[in-house]
């Protein structure tokens, strides 16, 4: 497989979540690697978080993998129960079906950067800490089932 230009890659912070739980993630800017790799199955993006930014909100995800490799600088690991520093070189993941909510945090002064992973089928996700969920075509909902007027980006 030949090298990937990350310098070439465009980067975006964009969301596709309703307001207000778009405004945390405004710091997160991402650059999506699969697409240019050619890659159909397996997800991955190059993620930077600007100093107070969250990666997303807390989720979890109903039957895909994810995988974060840390790059530079320093994040912390949010979940139900636990707060866990996280730097350069170290890795988190996260089971598909285990509902345990989980998001980074920059709550350092510098930019962070690592590298997210996902494989399996996208069958939505949970975001226990507000009134939303997704589903396996990536549109947002209220728990209830009312859907929000977002779309979630491809």
């Amino acid at each position: 497989m030949p090298k990937l230009d990350l310098a070439a890659i465009p980067a975006t912070n964009r969301t596709g979540y309703p307001a207000p739980f778009d405004a945390p993630v405004q710091g997160r800017w991402y650059k999506r690697l699969a697409p240019v790799a050619g890659l159909d199955v397996l997800g991955a993006s190059h993620v930077v978080l600007r100093p107070g930014a969250w990666s997303a909100q807390r989720h979890w995800h109903s039957g895909a993998d994810e995988l974060v490799i840390m790059l530079t600088g320093n994040a912390v690991l949010i979940e139900d129960d636990l707060r866990t520093p996280l730097g350069p070189g170290d890795i988190a993941a996260f089971p598909a079906n285990v509902a345990n909510g989980h998001h980074l945090v920059n709550e350092s002064d510098a930019d962070c950067s690592y590298v997210a992973i996902s494989a399996g089928p996208d069958g939505g996700g949970v975001y226990p800490d507000i009134d939303m969920v997704w589903d396996n075509q990536g549109n947002y909902r209220h728990k209830d089932g009312t859907p929000y007027t977002a779309e979630r980006p491809k």
